[in-house]
């Protein structure tokens, strides 16, 4: 990384040591803004260019976009070409979320300045990343943002998921590196198809932010717009990956090896390989769970996407917010005696450390298992979901996730973690099929299930390993997954039912996330705790939902 001194924005970090460099940023996934579909000619290229690594060529990039800029304004010599919206829309972008100052600042000036002479000039809807969270409380000024500039050095901008993400820069780092081998780098699907099936698996879960985002990439990287206009005009061989889809993202102990085998056996048609189908099945996961992130931290659009800006000017009487934002309930809570709520889990924690060598018998292991995946816990109305964006792109709308063990009826077998694991299984599968991806994915796994600041709340010095260990098993949980070895007694003991009804609309009904249940539990809890809580559940969803498919995988295979 180029040897520049700045300084800017850069977003709060739990951790004492700064992460090294990040790989690689997002990718291919943001440069192109589907919605303007016209190329921005010079100002386009300048754009590009102020993502390189080489200082002086940014600092030329950054002199021909505003000379092209003047020009286009009348203010200076006539240029090439006139001021378009696509070119406004990238200094909004830039304008609000460059780590580079200097980039930020002439962006803001250029912005400015047109209206200043009368052009009508977007402005951002949301103030902030987060609906949930309040701007100040992610963004300060500092010089110590490496990652971010390494994010936008990789990627030509640093967007909204990183941003929330940086509160966890060791987190971070790991995630764009998996990010970045999954949408950049060698393998066995095309670049396009790998943004359209993102797309494909977001849209399961109502997600404007990455379906915008993957249709981005996936015009970048050359596909097919009449494809983003439904699945019909997509390849059978993308279609055909429909009801696999649908049960990863909602039920996937359904998924079985008769699956698998309709997709990659020799009659297939059209055929899937092995290589491919782990690729795209991963590709899913990642996208439903990351799903869950976008919802469950109540991202906003970007400022250049649908839903993100106006062109309007503000009303005086009235700040607009974004139609797809999931900010749209008052997530103020009446005051409460929120201390010594943290003071109480605390105590638990402590106790629950001293007993672990109690002695329960394995019936009443299990017991306690089935009782607590059997607990009825509330989630929010049903979103609907914005017809011109996403339901072209789902087919059977109405498949959703139902619990595991709805009562009175028969459950699916529970699936024993000792019987098919990631660690003893899942890893050296994905990493046989599609090389080093087992490695990046335990890598996230490890981090993130390890990842402690040793506080919590007002309290320094605390060993929160109990807490973290009864978050990752519930989501489990959830999906049906049993650790022989583990007391489900502990999670109702650490989960209050407000952090229980967040988890698991996050987990399973993820575009149901409101402000209202974000802000009802971990009321004294710092926010960048409950992205940290956010992130183990959208880890241990993705586990989960891998486990169950390369289980089916495992069968097919013997």
């Amino acid at each position: 990384m180029a040897d520049n001194s700045v300084s800017g924005f850069t977003w709060h970090s739990n951790g004492e040591n700064s992460p090294g460099p990040v790989l690689s940023g997002s990718g291919r996934s943001c440069r192109h803004q589907p919605e303007l579909g016209t190329d921005a000619g010079q100002s386009g290229k300048s754009i590009a260019r102020l993502s390189s690594r080489d200082e002086d060529e940014r600092a030329a990039a950054l002199e021909q976009l505003s000379q092209g800029f003047m020009g286009g304004l009348g203010l200076d010599r006539p240029g090439s070409e006139q001021l378009n919206k696509q070119t406004l829309l990238h200094l909004l972008q830039l304008s609000r979320s460059c780590p580079l100052q200097e980039v930020r600042e002439r962006a803001t000036e250029l912005l400015r300045t047109a209206q200043e002479q009368g052009v009508e000039i977007p402005r951002a809807l949301a103030s902030g990343p987060s609906a949930f969270i309040h701007e100040t409380q992610v963004l300060k000024e500092g010089p110590d943002q490496e990652i971010l500039i390494e994010s936008f050095l990789s990627s030509g901008r640093v967007d909204h998921i990183t941003m929330v993400m940086a509160l966890h820069p060791a987190y971070l780092s790991c995630f764009l590196r998996t990010q970045h081998a999954l949408l950049d780098l060698d393998g066995p699907l095309p670049h396009h198809w790998r943004h359209y099936i993102a797309v494909m698996a977001a849209a399961r879960h109502h997600c404007p932010y990455l379906v915008q985002q993957h249709s981005a990439g996936f015009l970048e990287a050359g596909g097919e717009e009449s494809w983003l206009s439904g699945l019909k005009h997509a390849p059978s061989k993308l279609s055909s990956l429909q009801t696999l889809n649908k049960l990863l993202a909602h039920r996937p102990w359904l998924i079985t090896q008769q699956h698998i085998q309709e997709l990659v056996c020799p009659g297939a048609d059209p055929r899937w390989s092995l290589a491919e189908l782990i690729h795209a099945v991963v590709l899913m996961a990642h996208a439903h769970s990351l799903c869950s992130f976008v919802w469950g931290c109540g991202l906003n659009p970007e400022p250049d996407h649908i839903g993100g800006h106006t062109f309007k000017p503000p009303s005086p009487r009235h700040v607009p917010r974004s139609p797809h934002s999931p900010a749209h309930e008052d997530g103020r809570q009446e005051l409460v005696d929120g201390a010594m709520e943290v003071e109480v889990l605390m105590k638990r924690m402590v106790e629950l450390q001293q007993q672990q060598e109690e002695e329960c018998t394995q019936e009443e292991m299990v017991t306690r298992f089935e009782r607590e995946r059997s607990e009825s816990i509330p989630t929010a109305v049903v979103r609907e979901a914005p017809p011109h964006l996403l339901l072209h792109l789902v087919e059977e709308p109405e498949f959703r996730y139902e619990d595991f063990a709805p009562r009175g009826e028969q459950a699916p077998p529970t699936m024993r973690a000792q019987d098919y694991s990631w660690e003893d299984h899942g890893f050296s599968l994905v990493n046989r099929l599609l090389p080093d991806m087992g490695q990046l994915l335990d890598e996230k796994f490890q981090v993130v299930s390890n990842l402690t600041y040793n506080r919590m709340a007002m309290h320094e010095d605390v060993d929160t390993h109990t807490l973290r260990k009864a978050l990752w098993n519930y989501i489990h949980c959830l999906f049906g997954i049993r650790y022989d070895d583990y007391d489900y007694g502990s999670v109702n003991k650490l989960l209050e039912r407000s952090l229980k009804v967040f988890v698991k609309t996050m987990a399973c009904h993820p575009e149901q996330t409101t402000a209202r249940i974000y802000h009802a539990f971990w009321r004294h809890f710092r926010h960048s705790e409950k992205i940290h809580a956010n992130l183990i559940v959208m880890e241990a969803r993705l586990q989960a939902a891998l486990l169950y498919t390369l289980r089916a995988i495992t069968h097919y295979m013997r």
